[in-house]
């Protein structure tokens, strides 16, 4: 019988067979790096989100599989208890610092969207909502080094005096600490000394997104 369950692991079972994880599957195939989380297979009110049937010609062309090795793998999955599904290393998109600042990398809400992000592994336990950032420049000295990576997560509460990642509506991109907040104003404390804060209206921010994870 075809399930939900069994669809979505074959799929993950597919992007194993050609050493991909279901976002790296994704990107290849010319989808939203996005597409194939787990926080994607189920909408909002919790009912099961199938793939379209344009995702996995998509994925099927991408790796020149065949749908025939697709429902092989669907058969495989029939019995979990008699196969182990595959154990993926944790990837999140990642982007730099200053690419942040373009339009159409992140949505309303400051989760990665669109085409142009890159993957990577990290050791570091992360959330279908978590995503990279990665330091350009000497900005964030000395807690961030250029090239240190920031794992950000805009799904988590933002509390004061937390580490976090802002973007304005001009497009500009920081790692601050917030240090105060009220319905019209931001107040962010800076992480490099000599560097000054910054005190922004709520109106000119695009997002805030907790920084949970860094590596240093």
């Amino acid at each position: 019988m075809l399930s939900h369950d069994r669809v979505w692991a074959a799929i993950d079972a597919l992007a194993e067979r050609y050493s991909l994880s279901a976002s790296g599957l994704a990107k290849r195939a010319g989808l939203d790096s996005t597409a194939f989380n787990k926080s994607k297979r189920a909408s909002a009110d919790g009912r099961p989100r199938w793939p379209s049937t344009e995702s996995l010609a998509k994925i099927i062309e991408a790796t020149n599989s065949s749908l025939d090795e697709f429902m092989s793998l669907l058969e495989d999955r029939a019995s979990a208890a008699d196969r182990q599904l595959p154990v993926q290393k944790p990837t999140v998109p990642l982007l730099g610092f200053a690419q942040a600042g373009a339009g159409g990398f992140f949505d309303d809400a400051g989760f990665p969207a669109g085409q142009g992000w890159d993957l990577i592994e990290l050791p570091a336990q992360s959330t279908e909502n978590s995503y990279a950032l990665e330091v350009q420049g000497d900005s964030m000295l000395p807690l961030y080094r250029h090239g240190d990576v920031l794992i950000v997560d805009p799904g988590v509460q933002v509390h004061k005096g937390d580490r976090v990642v802002v973007k304005t509506h001009g497009g500009e991109v920081m790692a601050k600490v917030l240090a105060r907040r009220t319905p019209k104003m931001i107040e962010l404390h800076s992480i490099n000394p000599e560097h000054p804060g910054r005190n922004l209206a709520v109106t000119d921010v695009d997002w805030m997104a907790r920084i949970v994870w860094a590596s240093q």
